[in-house]
Parts: C-alpha cells; structure tokens; sequence
C-alpha cells in the first residue's frame, strides 16, 4: 500500500496523490538521487497478484522507455517492490487537454490546430518506432503551464513488427477507430482516425458520437457517417474542416497514411486556412473513377463514330459511383454555404463555392425531351384510368351496388366507438402502469421489458424456484398490479440450486429454415464482440445489463444471453444482454459526527484545522479545512472496512511567568497532527 512519505526504490519519496485511473493511481514524488521531481504511476493493490495484469502494466514501460520526444511523456524507470509495481515518469506541470476543452468550452481554430501539430509531431516518433499508442484522447494529452503539449499513457502501446498489429484492445469508445470498435487490427492510421476526433472536439466542444452505451457509440463510429465540425461552429475553415473529415474516414486507406502527412496539411491550414488544398479522394481510386479526356474518347471510338457499348457502360457507372460517393459531401457543403450566408457576406466565399461546385464531378445528362414526352403520356393514361375508376365507385354507390352511404356512416362511428373503447384500455393511467409479466425470461430481458415501461429495476434472488439459473421466477410488485413511472420493481431469478431436467433444457434447433439464423455464443466476450458477432449473424443486439456474476472469469465479459446459444430464431431477433461486473463485493457506510481533536496538544475552539478521512485502500473520502465542529459525515459504498482520520493544526503553547525572575516561558507556535482510526459499518 502506498503511503504519504514512503520511499519507493530507495529513492523516490512519495509526496501526494495527483490522479488514478482504471488500474493504475499516479502520485508526485521526489527523486532524491538526481534531486527533481517525478510522477510515479503504481499499479493498483487488486490487480498487483494478476499476472495479467502486471505484464499489461510493464508493456507500457517497454513500450515508451526508448522514446525520447518533447511531445511525449518521457519514462526515466521501472520496477517492483514488496508487490508495488510501479513506473517512473516525467511529471507535467499542467492539465489534460480534457480538462483544458471543459475549461474554455471550445479552442480557437488556431490553438486547436496548433495542439493537434504537437500531438501528431509525437505520435510520428513513436509511429517510427512502431509503436501505436491506440488510446489517443484528450485526457491522455497534457498540457504543461508553459504550452507544451505531451502525449501520455501508453498503456495499451504494442510495439509493430510489422505495418498493421491485430488487437481485441479498445481505447475509450468515444475517440475509437471503426476497426479498434470490430475488435480488428490496429495501424498508425487507427491513431489518426482518434486524433482526427480529439481534433473535432477541440473545435466544437463536443465529440461527434454519443449514445446510452458503450455499445451504441461504437456501432456509430462503423456505422454513421462524421457530422461536419461546421455544422457546430461556423468559424471553421474549409481546409481545417476537410482535415478533421480526412482524419476519421471509415476505411483506413482513405485517412491520411502517416503522420508526417498529417502535420503538413495542418501547418498549410495556419499559413492558408480558406484555401481548399485536402483531397479526400482515395490515392489508390485517383484514376479509376473519372470523366475521360477528349482523347481518351477519341482513342476508344469504334468504327461507327461511337463509343462501344461496353466502353459506355464502363464509363457510365464510374460516373454514377462517384456521384454516389460525392453526394453526401455535396449535401454538406449545400448546408455549410446556407449557414455560412446567414453570418458572411464575404464575396470571396462565394466565389470560393461557386470554382468549388465547377470542380465536381459531372452529373448524368437530364432525359432528353422525347423521353420527356413519353413519360407525360404514360402519366396522363395513368391519371385518366384513376379518374374512371372514382366514378365508377360513386355510381355504384347511389344504385346500391356497395351499401348505403348511411351504412358506411353507420360503419364508420362503430369503428370510432370502438377506438374510442379501446383508447380506455390502455395501460397508463392516473392509477400507475400495469407491471408487466416477465416470469420465465432472462434477467436482461426483464430488465429490458421493464425499462420499456419506465421501471426501474434491482435484481434479488430466488435459492427455492425450480426454474434455470438466473431465469425471472417473480417480481415484486407481482405482475398485473399497477405502479407509478419511475418506481423500482423487485426482478428475483433463480440460483439454479433446485432447477429441474426439463427446466434447464433449453430447446435447441439447429434448422434453418428461410429466414432463420442460429444464435452463437457470445458468452465470455466483450460487449463490443459480442454486439459484432450477432450483427454478422443477422440478429439485433439488444439492451447490455450490468450484473454481478460470482465467476470471476466472467468480470468485464458477457455472462448471459436472453436467447440459448444453438437456437435457430428468426432473422432480426432481438437479443439480450448481461454484462459481468464481477462476484458481489462486500460495501462499507460511515455516518458519523466527527468531534474537535480535543486530545491535541494545545487544541483551543476555534482553530483552524485541516481535516482528512483516507480509506486503507487510499480513497479519500474528507478533504477539508475548518474550525467548526462536528462535522457530519454520511458516506456509502465505502470499499474498504477501515480509515484513518487526520487533524493538522497550528497551535501556541501558552506562556507561564516566574514571580521570582520575572522570566516568560513557553508561547512556542508549532504545527500538532492527531490521527484516529475509524472502523467503517458493513452494509446489507
């Protein structure tokens, strides 16, 4: 356990705590034997034993120990100590770009770009030492006080031995490539496409994808197509805007192919930034899809005068492909010029869209006026045989042939009293929502269905039904009864500890009939696998619960489906989800009045004390400096069963004269720490 004060490796002393993250807390420190301070990032106490973890822990150090690079957080050492794994680095005087953006809302165009260079300029010196970083994002870029930009973190670095590395390793979902998102390979390029998203929200001061869940954002980087940055902040430049898009093209190759490329179009955009200078043409597809020269035509002219039909065809769905491709770019250029107007009235802007709309491809010929005739005539007929057939219906109608128009009346007010009957039937009302029945079903589905309703769910179990292991037995509420939107309704299902043969069996068909799928197993993968793995299959991914699973194998990973592996189900079928937060941990409370350290030296009311409660796991639960007592405490979910209380006070002994000498002793001011050691309750 790390300490305030410790010394790590016989030489860094420990001064405070400066951050943590997933698995790993960073503290200051001092490095006495070249006398400057440091930042020591130590593996934390539950992941220390995990082998696992610990290797994870030293690829970064490996990763990142050979890099020396003003734009990357430089590593000065590595090592271990009574099972403290820790790494040595250069400690940032500063903050996260996270926090910079959060700060300011938005950057300027300027101070992005000009972050964005620095960054790039870092990652091409760990990118010619193949290494990917794979986890670019604003909180993993520092900011030093003097402006220099640093990348950090290379925890889930892997040196390349070769141009693409393959990885199940995801980086935060909101900054993540489409390929990191499939659980495919990771390049150079996958950095770009995250720095190209870090890039979008500097500018704009919101990233382009969110969603409920990890799942749902990560499906949209595959997906969706960017929104352009200016849809959010007009003040970007054509040049800027067309960078950010190049960044975080869908295919790879259609994304900017190394760094170096990156910076150039970045430092032209400073110097030109209205100038249109990005291709976001595919290098590879440059020549293949195009409008042939004059002389290309005349080369391939067949005899008669015309181009051959095949040379024709060829030509026509180059052109109609590219169309296709460029269409939704036109579209948002349609939109930015159509705002761009309500704000600039700049001549040059305009003349700027209209060279721009000339360079676009050209556009298939409108039909010619004969087709054009011929489409009127068929319309007219058309029209002409509707018009024949409405006045046909209403003779009918008057000579009886179709009922009376008072029985069509009559019909139509039973149809309305009907609806209106019905409409009396639905489950909302001033009453509550009726709870649905979700017996038999997963603990997903249950909390899907419920959701749906606008429940809220907790989970308890049942150790006496017969049903299969973590299948629905009841709720409570029990289902038919009535409950207000937003209530919790109690979801128990089966421990399996009395399930029957014939309940645990699940019926498994392994034919496939048109339109039916096989459901695979997605037990044991990650939600982003899993949610791939059931796309390709044809199926829907549905809702992802978080549940605890006694397993600890299974933590972070798919523990349950709503539909058994094998099933044979149909095409588009919906399924469910839980997610593995590990075995149920034990939970700690504190509420408490925390009384003056009267057992002090020299402790007077009122003054000023300097109050902190740390967990024996080094959560800090009280940080404050006061002179008024008690002070109430009411803290939950404490993960640890002990603490310590500390009070650090400035105190003046009092002063005391000798009658006889005349001479004043004592009135010496010194700083008095008291500690007390708190014993947390357990909760239910």
């Amino acid at each position: 356990m790390i300490k305030i004060g410790m010394v790590i490796g016989d030489r860094y002393e420990v001064l405070e705590k400066i951050g943590t993250g997933g698995m790993s807390d960073v503290y200051k420190a001092k490095d006495h034997k070249l006398n400057r301070l440091v930042a020591v990032k130590v593996l934390k106490q539950e992941f220390s034993e995990n082998e696992n973890f610990v290797s994870k822990f030293r690829v970064e150090a490996q990763s990142t120990a050979g890099l020396m690079h003003p734009n990357i957080v430089n590593v000065y050492d590595v090592g271990d100590e009574d099972g403290v794994n820790y790494i040595v680095m250069e400690l940032v005087d500063g903050i996260t770009l996270k926090k910079y953006i959060e700060k300011k809302s938005r950057l300027s165009v300027k101070e992005a770009v000009s972050i964005a260079i620095q960054v790039a300029m870092g990652l091409e010196a760990a990118h010619n030492n193949n290494i990917i970083h794979r986890d670019i994002k604003p909180q993993n870029i520092m900011i030093s006080k003097e402006g220099k930009v640093k990348v950090t973190d290379f925890g889930i670095a892997k040196a390349a031995t070769s141009n693409t590395i393959t990885s199940n390793v995801m980086g935060s979902v909101h900054y993540t490539s489409p390929e990191q998102a499939r659980g495919g390979y990771s390049d150079a390029k996958s950095d770009i496409y995250s720095l190209g998203i870090t890039l979008f929200e500097m500018l704009t001061g919101r990233v382009p994808f969110n969603g409920d869940t990890t799942v749902a954002i990560a499906i949209k980087h595959i997906q969706e197509d960017l929104p352009t940055p200016a849809d959010y902040n007009d003040e970007i430049p054509i040049s800027v805007e067309k960078i950010v898009l190049k960044c975080c093209q869908k295919s790879p190759d259609r994304r900017y192919q190394n760094a170096a490329e990156l910076i150039a179009d970045l430092k032209k955009s400073l110097i030109t930034p209205d100038k249109d200078f990005v291709s976001l043409v595919d290098p590879d597809e440059e020549g293949a899809t195009r409008v042939a020269s004059e002389e290309e035509v005349s080369s391939v002219k067949n005899g008669n005068g015309r181009l051959s039909d095949t040379e024709q065809m060829r030509l026509k769905d180059e052109v109609m492909r590219d169309y296709d491709d460029d269409d939704r770019y036109d579209d948002r250029d349609r939109e930015r010029r159509r705002k761009r107007r309500e704000y600039d009235e700049d001549d040059d802007f305009y003349e700027y869209d209209r060279n721009r709309d000339r360079d676009r491809y050209r556009r298939p010929n409108p039909p010619s006026d004969g087709r054009i005739e011929k489409l009127t005539v068929v319309m007219a007929i058309v029209l002409a045989v509707l018009i024949g057939f409405m006045g046909l219906m209403l003779v009918g109608k008057k000579l009886g042939l179709f009922g009376s128009s008072e029985a069509g009346s009559e019909a139509s007010s039973a149809a309305d009293v009907t609806a209106s009957t019905e409409s009396t039937t639905v489950e909302d009302s001033a009453d509550g929502i009726i709870i649905p029945d979700v017996s038999g079903k997963s603990y997903a589905e249950a909390v899907a269905t419920l959701n749906e309703k606008g429940f809220k769910v907790e989970k308890g179990e049942d150790a006496s039904s017969t049903l299969a292991k973590d299948t629905v037995s009841y709720t409570n509420p029990a289902a038919g009864n009535r409950a207000q939107s937003g209530s919790t309704i109690s979801v128990f299902v089966s421990t399996g500890a009395n399930a029957t043969s014939s309940s645990s069996t699940a019926a498994v068909s392994t034919a496939k009939a048109d339109g039916q799928v096989t459901v695979p197993n997605v037990i044991g993968k990650t939600s982003e696998e899993a949610v791939i793995m059931l796309v390709e299959a044809g199926l829907t991914a549905g809702t992802v619960v978080e549940t605890s699973n006694e397993d600890p194998n299974l933590t972070g990973l798919i523990c349950a489906q709503s539909i058994a592996y094998g099933t044979s189900v149909s095409e588009g079928t919906t399924i469910n989800m839980e997610l593995s937060t590990g075995p149920a941990s034990v939970t700690y409370s504190y509420v408490s009045d925390i009384s003056a350290p009267t057992e002090g030296e020299n402790y007077t009311a009122g003054l000023s004390v300097h109050v902190t409660l740390v967990t024996s796991d080094g959560t800090t639960l009280l940080n404050t400096t006061t002179s008024d007592f008690p002070i109430q405490m009411n803290s939950k979910g404490i993960t640890s069963p002990t603490g310590t209380l500390t009070f650090v006070y400035t105190a003046t002994s009092p002063t005391t004269t000798n009658p006889d000498t005349g001479e004043t002793t004592g009135g010496e001011t010194k700083e008095i720490t008291v500690t007390r050691a708190v014993t947390f309750t357990q909760e239910n």
